[in-house]
């Protein structure tokens, strides 16, 4: 599945590969252990970098996705897929562009200049580009700034969002000294204020909560980027972007780009088949049959990507503390990152820490006791939980009562995560615990699954928290129906407050001690059982410029072409 930028995103685990169960047993020599290969450093970048002015003129971009979106408005609750803002990326308002090392810039398309004009209040005024239009002729402007805000911030529960920090710290967006000047106040400091509204949203298709929630369901009704929507088949699961000609930027390289919805050995097997152009090739079995590819090269490189399993504590066994605890302490992540690691060239670090990655500046292990592998201390948290043993293997049990888990995976899953998940369920099953694992369709896991807290355990990927605020939409307390991106619905108010304190301070190595300190706790409620950090390598088609690995950069489609 393609990274993205700007929201952190779930994702599923995205290409084919075949592991044996038996090898987790690598864990437990340290010396020879597979994930113990160097990691590239933060940001680093693998693109194929040549100036845009050089490629071809033309050409069809052809991509793969891992399902069929069916919801464009990101900041909808339904549309936290990666897979969905990379392609609002190629026809919505950027304002911001990250280089790879993750530092933001104007968009000179969109922005003549944004910054903080006071510090007290603090505001930020940002000049449009006269030339930027949607796609209705209505010139970008401060409506559609109040739109967003008044959407995501206002604490209107009509509006179905996924994150509103960041936003509900504005206490006015209000016009400048013209039409093209937007001021955007805020009620305290703010620290990643750029990653604000953006992608920024078209008022005439957000403004009330039923264009919020459905106006942008298997469609994308307005736009203003470089590229337009041609076609969005369901039939045959493609979307189509062509160049937009009332463009006002530099004009697009690329004829057309197309996505595909592929399952992903479908995907890999098209990709060596020639049918699409890039392809994820971080599993073993991928990774084999890639780098030897005809036409073809492996790009790599380091991006904010992580793996989990999320834990639901507003329902079942999970709701208890121990339980959770448990469930962390019986779980031997250094054998399930090995799996993983297997015959790639690249490490797979473990992660003590839900902010940071292990290559970033600020990155401390804050896992503790729970981040070890230990099922007999596992195993007294669930006596004390009153979860009895009726004997070594065999399912505990409580007021009658079997201590089962249900792991809900998407089809769309790959062999990789299906391992994971077996050796999963034969770890809990070692401490008494029963796991059941339900596949479902991949169109599904997320409104029907994730979003309702429909599961006690589910695998996947958050990616690109480049910011650290983002944090909070996944660690943040829940509103009533509003879970936000807290799958699991766990936080306290301890955890609330050091997320909001460290968003709003500007020094970042204050930052990052709050933020550390937030992590601490996130590990002392239960939050998920925290894995590894995803290695980034992908297969591209020979000749494909300014498109690959982005580091914690963003990929421009309209600088995207192939080499003459």
């Amino acid at each position: 599945m393609t990274r993205l930028r700007r929201v952190r995103m779930w994702a599923a685990l995205g290409a084919a590969v075949a592991m044996t169960l038996a090898g987790c047993t690598s864990s437990s020599h340290p010396a020879q252990s597979p994930r113990a290969k160097s990691v590239p450093a933060s940001g680093t970048e693998d693109m194929g970098r040549e100036p845009p002015g050089t490629l071809r003129q033309g050409g069809t971009l052809t991509l793969a996705t891992s399902q069929w979106i069916t919801q464009y408005n990101v900041n909808q609750a339904a549309g936290t897929i990666g897979e969905a803002l990379e392609i609002d990326s190629l026809v919505e308002p950027q304002l911001f562009r990250r280089d790879a090392k993750g530092v933001p810039h104007a968009d000179p398309d969109y922005l003549l200049s944004a910054s903080v004009t006071t510090s007290s209040p603090q505001t930020v005024t940002y000049r449009l580009n006269p030339h930027a239009r949607w796609s209705d002729g209505k010139p970008l402007g401060v409506a559609d700034f109040q739109a967003q805000w008044k959407a995501l911030g206002r604490g209107d529960d009509r509006y179905l969002v996924a994150d509103p920090s960041g936003y509900d710290q504005i206490s006015d967006v209000r016009q400048g000294s013209g039409p093209g000047e937007v001021q955007v106040v805020f009620r305290s400091p703010y620290a990643d204020w750029q990653r604000l509204f953006d992608p920024l949203f078209p008022a005439s298709a957000t403004s009330t909560p039923e264009q919020f929630n459905d106006g942008w369901r298997a469609r994308i009704p307005v736009t203003a980027g470089p590229f337009r929507i041609a076609s969005m088949d369901r039939t045959t699961q493609s979307v189509t972007a062509v160049p937009d000609p009332a463009w006002w930027g530099t004009k697009p390289r690329l004829d057309k780009v197309v996505f595909r919805a592929l399952l992903p050995a479908a995907a890999l097997q098209a990709y060596l088949n020639g049918e699409i152009d890039a392809v994820n090739a971080a599993t073993a079995e991928a990774y084999q049959q890639l780098k030897s590819a005809p036409n073809s090269t492996v790009r790599i490189g380091s991006a904010w990507d992580e793996v989990h399993v999320s834990l639901n504590g507003a329902g079942g066994p999970l709701q208890d503390v121990d339980v959770r605890h448990a469930v962390q302490q019986a779980v031997n992540k250094g054998a399930l990152a090995d799996v993983a690691a297997e015959g790639l060239p690249v490490g797979v670090p473990l992660l003590g820490n839900h902010i940071f990655m292990t290559n970033q500046p600020g990155y401390a292990d804050n896992s503790g006791q729970w981040g070890r592998f230990d099922p007999k201390a596992a195993e007294r948290l669930l006596d004390r939980a009153g979860w009895t043993s009726p004997g070594t293997g065999k399912p505990r049990v409580k007021d009658g009562q079997t201590l089962k888990l249900r792991f809900v995976i998407a089809e769309s899953t790959n062999r990789l995560g299906l391992d994971l998940a077996q050796l999963l369920q034969q770890m809990l099953g070692q401490v008494g615990i029963t796991v059941e694992i339900q596949k479902v369709p991949a169109d599904d896991y997320g409104p029907k699954y994730l979003d309702l807290g429909n599961f006690d355990l589910a695998i996947f990927r958050f990616t690109d928290l480049t910011y650290p605020s983002q944090a909070q939409a996944i660690y943040r307390l829940p509103r009533g129906a509003q879970s936000f991106q807290n799958y699991g619905r766990i936080s306290d108010p301890v955890l609330d407050g050091l997320l909001k304190q460290a968003s709003g301070t500007l020094d970042p190595a204050a930052a990052a001690r709050l933020y550390n300190q937030a992590d601490a706790e996130i590990w002392k409620l239960g939050h998920d059982v925290e894995l590894y950090q995803r290695p980034q390598l992908m297969a591209v088609r020979k000749g494909l410029a300014n498109f690959g690995v982005a580091g914690l950069g963003d990929l421009d489609f309209a600088a995207v072409g192939w080499t003459k």
